[in-house]
């Protein structure tokens, strides 16, 4: 994969990261959600690519 999609995928997912913070200190519940599907959704996307990135626990897909 290139350095640049790379790049882009972990700006990305830095970028949705701080949103869901933002959100969370609001107590924007909604708003935390979406950001959190977003972060899960780039996971997917940085697994399919073996593109490591670190996560926590609860940024991980319940079953």
């Amino acid at each position: 994969m290139s350095d640049v999609f790379d790049d882009e995928l972990r700006g990305q997912l830095a970028e949705a990261r701080r949103q869901r913070g933002l959100a969370r200190a609001a107590r924007d519940v909604d708003g935390a959600q979406a950001y959190a599907g977003r972060i899960t959704q780039l996971l997917r996307i940085a697994a399919r690519y073996g593109i490591a990135v670190a996560h926590c626990a609860d940024e991980e897909e319940e079953d």
